[in-house]
């Protein structure tokens, strides 16, 4: 149900100023005006098409007015001599500058004393409607401070009342570009409050978290963790090390571990992960890794079964390509509990799954997955603890898409966050080659010397299918040219649409290196690592977004040789485009990157599926507005602990019981 409070932070996107009359002979092109004149004609037209068209003048100049579709009213109000008020966007006709439907008043009516707000709508409802439903919402609603006075005089904040009123009707005398820009002190106000509801539901949640129960997984037997440390062929690096410290002190808590991983692509996330699963499984629990998609989670199950498996650790592997009688074997081990880490897929969370003693949840590329498949999993650790308050699992998000700082500050202010901020040794940067389509036969000639080396290749298209709309080349077509420029060559063929089994049975090939050059979809852009592969080739470049295209060059530059990544473009480039290629060209440090594809896209393409959250940002600006969240971030720390009625106000306010839009 909507509310008065709903309507009174429903906030104009443009104003229109309507307080004052400007001569027809200053007005321009592509800005709206008000201006009052002297009809000279008014006719009905038929030819090209059947319209009303009009001009008027004010002795400095001639405007022409235009309707497409009108009614006899609209005609009377345009009658030959008549002197008439109008307002709407200017712009060239073909007379010469023309409004067309303009909103045509009369001249004895008063100007109004504030400038016009123009809201967010949608159809079916008038900006008239929805200004005056706004403006009886102001007469109803609480518009009382819900922050202390202290802190709006520290940060030289106005209260909310007087800028919820400035905003809904500002004073003629206030700059437009200010409050369309959104620089004047009232919107600052609005960014605050909005950020620092933000926050507060986000500390609210971590609060509630801590007031959960789960089981203290402290391995008090370290001698597992031991084994693995010295059956690994390489040593952990100093960042990976600080990371193992960070959450096993988490498991070894009474409250549930919500701790995100991040790290560059080929940082070595996943052995860190197999130290948190170490630990959990010498406390007698169950570990459940599950990733987006079938090629991951094989090369998880490959690495980890590898590492643990000689130590007595009964690794299981559960996905939708399993046989039936697989299936049910996997099933029946899980159950029983005697699959110590279970690694897959979404079929993880099936009903028919069931955990005895499930105590740490790992979600590699945590934000592919939906909310509701996030918490069924977590779910499946406190189903059969029976009576009491129920324990949940540890959990463990892991990340290769660096979060920005500001990102990281607001939408993942609950979690707890460990950064593998360097590589393992060994490894040189993946050189970047930016090359345009018309120099595709060096690109080939490229391919052809990095294979007589005993090296392989990757060559990442767009599509599976033709698309006419963006006529790019699709994997199979460049699966069959390829083939042919290349005779003496194996070159295999990878895309989504492949039965798993195929998906395997090729990606095997690849990794033994039957197969020298692979041609793939996006199918390979997260979690397949084949040290050999030193050249990636991204077909129409251009089309990719930035944090993908970091991902697929990080799957070259594994092993110890040079690499190098070719980004394929077809120009004309637009310029979002260009920004992207020059970025990925610059730079190979993936914090670096994330913060540019922040900068040129927005936060979406970093909360994945928390983007439920992200409707309740609809004023600050991570960018622009970081000191603000600086600000709000200590605000909300101070308010927890010495303003609790404060804290309900606000939220109440802003949130209006939608604080769990933000959790999962």
């Amino acid at each position: 149900m909507v509310e008065p409070s709903d309507f009174v932070v429903h906030l104009p996107i443009r104003y229109e100023d309507e307080t004052r009359i400007s001569n027809i002979g200053a007005v321009m092109s592509g800005r709206h005006a008000q201006v009052e004149g002297e009809v000279l004609y008014s006719e009905v037209q038929l030819r090209p098409r059947r319209q009303l068209v009009a001009a008027i003048s004010d002795g400095t100049g001639r405007l022409y007015l235009r309707w497409l579709h009108f009614y006899p009213s609209q005609q009377r109000l345009v009658e030959t001599g008549r002197r008439i008020r109008v307002r709407g966007e200017v712009r060239q006709g073909f007379n010469g500058l023309e409004i067309v439907h303009p909103k045509v008043s009369k001249v004895d009516e008063p100007l109004p004393d504030a400038l016009t707000p123009v809201y967010p709508t949608t159809d079916g409802l008038s900006q008239p409607v929805l200004r005056r439903r706004i403006q009886l919402a102001l007469e109803q609603a609480d518009l009382s401070e819900s922050l202390p006075p202290a802190l709006c005089e520290s940060l030289a904040l106005p209260s909310f009342s007087e800028a919820i009123r400035t905003l809904h009707a500002p004073a003629a005398g206030l700059s437009v570009h200010d409050l369309v820009e959104r620089g004047h002190p009232a919107w600052r106000r609005i960014k605050f409050d909005e950020l620092l509801a933000q926050q507060l539901s986000l500390a609210l949640a971590r609060k509630r978290r801590r007031a959960q129960r789960a089981q203290p997984l402290a391995a008090s037997d370290a001698q597992l963790l031991s084994r693995l440390r010295e059956s690994l062929p390489f040593a952990l690096t100093a960042a990976q090390e600080r990371v193992v410290e960070e959450i096993s002190a988490d498991l070894a808590r009474g409250y549930p571990m919500h701790r995100l991983l991040q790290g560059d692509v080929g940082s070595g996330k996943t052995v860190v992960a197999a130290f948190a699963a170490a630990q959990a499984i010498a406390s007698g629990s169950q570990v459940a890794l599950m990733a987006p998609t079938e090629i991951l989670a094989e090369q998880h199950f490959s690495k980890l079964a590898g590492w643990l498996d000689p130590l007595g650790v009964k690794v299981e592997w559960l996905t939708g390509s399993l046989t039936q009688k697989q299936r049910r074997l996997a099933l029946e081990a899980i159950a029983a509990g005697e699959a110590d880490l279970v690694i897959g897929t979404q079929a993880l969370i099936q009903d028919k799954v069931q955990f005895p003693r499930l105590g740490l949840v790992i979600l590699d590329e945590q934000h592919r997955f939906g909310v509701a498949q996030r918490l069924e999993l977590n779910r499946k650790g406190d189903e059969n603890q029976g009576g009491g308050q129920p324990r949940m699992p540890h959990q463990l998000n892991m990340s290769a898409t660096p979060i920005p700082r500001t990102l990281a500050m607001t939408f993942f202010a609950d979690l707890d966050v460990s950064m593998i901020d360097e590589l393992p040794p060994g490894r040189s940067p993946v050189i970047t080659k930016l090359v345009s389509d018309a120099r595709r036969e060096e690109v080939l000639a490229l391919v052809h010397r990095e294979v007589q080396e005993g090296r392989q290749a990757y060559w990442v298209c767009p599509l599976v299918e033709e698309s006419e709309a963006l006529q790019l080349q699709t994997a199979a077509d460049t699966h069959e040219w390829l083939s042919g420029a290349f005779p003496d060559m194996a070159v295999g063929l990878m895309h989504g649409r492949m039965p798993p089994a195929e998906k395997q049975q090729v990606m095997e090939a690849f990794r033994n290196g039957d197969v020298q050059l692979l041609v793939a979809t996006t199918v390979i852009e997260v979690g397949v690592d084949v040290p050999n592969a030193c050249l990636m080739i991204i077909e129409h470049a251009e089309r990719f977004g930035l944090a993908q295209l970091h991902q697929l060059r990080g799957r070259v530059g594994r092993g110890t040789g040079q690499s190098v990544c070719v980004l394929l473009y077809q120009g004309p480039l637009s310029m979002v485009a260009r920004e992207r290629l020059k970025a990925m060209y610059e730079t190979t440090d993936g914090f670096e990157i994330a913060r540019r594809d922040l900068e040129q896209r927005g936060p979406g393409e970093f909360l994945g599926m928390r983007q439920s959250g992200q409707e309740l940002l609809r004023y600050a600006d991570l960018q622009s507005d970081s000191a603000i969240v600086e600000q709000a971030r200590d605000a909300a720390a101070m308010l927890m602990r010495e303003h609790p009625e404060h804290v309900r106000k606000h939220l109440q306010r802003w949130m209006r019981g939608r604080e769990d839009l933000l959790r999962s």
